[in-house]
């Protein structure tokens, strides 16, 4: 099966007979080949077909021995793909080379080879943007339901709108930049109607989203990784999501609700940052209205405001992860929200299940929410439903984190507070913390974040009064003769 290459022509003798390989003119005087005569050939012996036929083959019409050669030399590197053991395997690359060159097509490569023996695709077809991801996306077995969730969302509202018909090689980042061009020109229409006069643009973009730059990140990067899958089966060279420009996403700070962001707020319900943060007097007066308010999920909002659990966690903890007498509680689960439906499950990364240290004030609400619990208990007799958890419905069900959130609104908007999203609480824990004196690390120790840089970035905004105690700290250090005053007010 090592084949040969030859040169021949379609000069005939005196008696018609064709000279082929014998013909003196493909030969100059001094022996070497005559560029200008004769056409280069190339013939092997493919692999026996499934019934056992030989199937010589000879292809021709190749302009230089180079030529000839290389092509051999791929259909060699096709063959030697298959197991050599293996007369089915051989067979199957066997008709993939007969056929391509019955065609006047080139061998099929390695990774073509590749491809239909192990991966069972047809090779005359290659696959679409569209039908790639889709199929990308059903091999992902493992991926947690809220990543799957996100996935599938990505490609149905986005990746196969605008790539789903691009052939999966033809594939460039002028594609993707153009996708993303589109999605830009998505959120300026919104945005422009959102603030018309015109009744009717404003219901045209009821409901719709703009995209932040952090979710055109998460796009490409459920891109990519899907092309990066698509390289490693050899259907692609280079990944082009690799080389799309994005603007950049930044993290969004915490801003207090100072009382000149309040009055602005009041005067035009503009809300200065996606997170927003109350202080303490703020964060106070909540509580104190939902305890004022019997609420019952009053001990889970102190929990969530004071040590800065988040809402699965609140609503996954036990009571057998719950130490009153020692102070503390260890985080093991947390109740996750896929579309309506909950399940409770580990929390995501492991440096979120810890142990977090309470407060005598939190074990003391922690105290009676438990014996509030326990008159519940006895008040639903036998519909009472055991779950174990820390915080239930009046049956000891499951709370459903949305309806967690929603009262969590109702009860701000209650107490006159300006708004904050429930997770803000979150953030409210820290910089109290903060403002109390505690250093970074522990933040970070309370949060459970797996690198101080993410609490030291997101934190690094502090109530005002603790930025102007530090600046006076700051400034008081530094020796002076003199030092100036502020001037008195000026009479009249």
């Amino acid at each position: 099966m090592n084949g040969t290459t030859y040169k021949r022509c379609g000069c005939r003798d005196t008696s018609r007979k064709l000279l082929g390989k014998d013909c003196p003119k493909l030969r100059r005087p001094g022996g070497s080949w005559n560029p200008n005569h004769g056409v280069w050939y190339l013939q092997i012996e493919l692999p026996a077909r499934a019934d056992g036929a030989r199937r010589p083959k000879r292809r021709g019409g190749f302009a230089s021995q180079t030529d000839a050669d290389n092509e051999l030399d791929r259909i060699r590197e096709a063959v030697a793909v298959a197991d050599q053991g293996d007369p089915a395997e051989l067979a199957r690359v066997g008709d993939l080379i007969e056929t391509a060159l019955g065609s006047g097509q080139p061998a099929p490569t390695v990774e073509q080879v590749r491809r239909m023996l192990y991966l069972g695709r047809d090779l005359t077809t290659i696959p679409t943007t569209g039908q790639w991801l889709t199929e990308w996306l059903a091999s992902r077995k493992k991926l947690e339901d809220t990543t799957a969730r996100s996935y599938a969302s990505h490609l149905n509202l986005y990746l196969l709108p605008h790539l789903g018909e691009v052939r999966l090689d033809k594939l460039r980042v002028g594609h993707l930049a153009a996708m993303f061009d589109a999605l830009a020109d998505r959120n300026e229409l919104i945005t422009t109607h959102r603030t018309s006069p015109d009744e009717t643009k404003r219901a045209l973009v009821k409901g719709m989203r703009t995209l932040a730059p952090a979710t055109l990140h998460r796009i490409r990067a459920t891109l990519r990784s899907a092309l990066n899958a698509a390289i490693r089966q050899r259907m692609l060279d280079a990944n082009p999501a690799a080389h799309v420009e994005l603007p950049p996403a930044k993290r969004p700070k915490p801003l207090v609700w100072t009382h000149e962001r309040v009055s602005r707020w009041k005067a035009t319900g503009e809300i200065p940052s996606p997170v927003m943060v109350w202080t303490p007097a703020q964060t106070g007066a909540f509580l104190d209205h939902t305890a004022a308010a019997d609420d019952d999920w009053y001990a889970l909002y102190h929990l969530v405001a004071y040590r800065g659990l988040r809402r699965g966690e609140a609503c996954g903890q036990h009571w057998t992860d719950t130490d009153l007498d020692a102070a503390q509680l260890t985080v093991r689960w947390q109740l996750a929200q896929l579309g309506w439906a909950t399940t409770l499950k580990a929390p995501k990364t492991d440096s979120s299940e810890d142990v977090v240290a309470l407060d005598a004030e939190t074990v003391a609400v922690l105290r009676a929410h438990r014996a509030r619990q326990r008159k519940q208990r006895l008040a639903a007799g036998s519909a009472w439903v055991d779950t174990g958890l820390v915080f239930t419905t009046a049956t000891g069900e499951a709370v459903h984190p949305a309806d967690v959130t929603d009262q969590f609104q109702f009860l701000g908007r209650q107490a006159g507070l300006p708004p904050i999203r429930l997770h803000d609480l979150r953030h409210g824990a820290a910089t109290l913390a903060l403002a109390a004196g505690v250093d970074m690390k522990t933040v970070q120790a309370m949060l459970r974040h797996s690198s101080i840089t993410i609490t030291a970035d997101t934190y690094t905004s502090v109530l005002p009064e603790l930025a102007l105690s530090a600046a006076e700290k700051t400034a008081a250090i530094v020796p002076r003769r003199v030092r100036a005053t502020t001037p008195p007010a000026k009479a009249g």
